[in-house]
C-alpha cells in the first residue's frame, strides 16, 4: 500500500505556526473544549469554509445552486462560465449530502428545504 506524499517542509512550518497561533487564541476564549472541538470539526474541510465564506461575503441567503456554484468557482479560480455542469452538480451534492448537513449541525448556518435556501445561522 502506497502512502501518502509527505507535505512539503514549508507546509509543516506553516502547520506547526498556524497550530500554535490558534492554540493561543483559542486559550483567551471563553468557550468551552467541546464547543471548540465541534466547531473545528464543522469547518475541517475546505469546502465548508469555502461555503461559509460565500454566504459571509454575500451577506444573505443563497440558494443552493447558486451557492455550489460560487464554491465551484472558488476552488476552481475559473469563472461560472468555464465549469461544467458536472462539476457544478457535483458540489451541490457534496454540499447537500455531507457538507451542509454538518454546518447546519454545528450551528453554523440555517437551511430551508422546501426553498433550497442556505443561510448564515441567526446570533
Amino acid at each position: 500500500m502506497t502512502q501518502p506524499p509527505e507535505p512539503e517542509p514549508d507546509t509543516h512550518e506553516a502547520c506547526s505556526e498556524l497550530a500554535f497561533d490558534l492554540l493561543e487564541w483559542l486559550g483567551d476564549q471563553p468557550e468551552s473544549a467541546a464547543a471548540v472541538d465541534e466547531t473545528l470539526r464543522a469547518v475541517a474541510a475546505e469546502r465548508r469554509r469555502l461555503l461559509l465564506s460565500v454566504l459571509e461575503e454575500h451577506g444573505q441567503e443563497l440558494t443552493l445552486p447558486d451557492a455550489a456554484e460560487e464554491v465551484a468557482q472558488c476552488e476552481t479560480g475559473k469563472p461560472i462560465t468555464e465549469l461544467s455542469a458536472e462539476r457544478v452538480a457535483n458540489v451541490y451534492i457534496s454540499l447537500y449530502h455531507d457538507h451542509l448537513p454538518r454546518l447546519v449541525d454545528a450551528g453554523l448556518l440555517e437551511y430551508d428545504q422546501e426553498r433550497d435556501l442556505v443561510a448564515p445561522a441567526a446570533f
